[in-house]
């Protein structure tokens, strides 16, 4: 798979605890990125942050979790992406989050013709 030098990157934010059905919010739009053949999704873990509602949410000594932060990425061609939106739009209708869109340089992706040889 290719991704072009001019790229855009997708960036959704939303809470550990918001759900589409029976499963995480964050799982379901990963899995439908890998559905529809995007290029990658990484889910990243926040330690503490707020969103419109000014709540705070942060990591305790003594819990697992309290509603962290999710950061996911997507970082394809623009065209895919903007294929990915619709959907994306549908996931997240019952909840709330942060989506944006900037465009980005790809400057590797994937194993080199050497790495891949060894």
């Amino acid at each position: 798979m290719n991704i072009p030098r001019d790229a855009v990157l997708l960036r959704i934010f939303l809470g550990e605890d918001d759900r589409h059905g029976h499963q995480p919010l964050y799982q379901a739009i990963v899995l439908k990125a890998r559905e529809m053949h995007l290029a990658g999704a990484t889910v990243l873990r926040g330690a503490i942050g707020f969103g419109h509602s000014s709540r705070l949410h942060s990591a305790k000594i003594l819990r697992l979790s309290e509603d962290l932060p999710l950061i996911i990425e997507i970082v394809d061609a623009e065209d895919k992406v903007s294929g990915f939106l619709p959907e994306l739009d549908r996931l997240m209708a019952s909840g709330s989050g942060l989506v944006t869109l900037e465009k980005v340089q790809v400057l590797h992706y994937g194993r080199t013709a050497a790495a891949a040889a060894d």
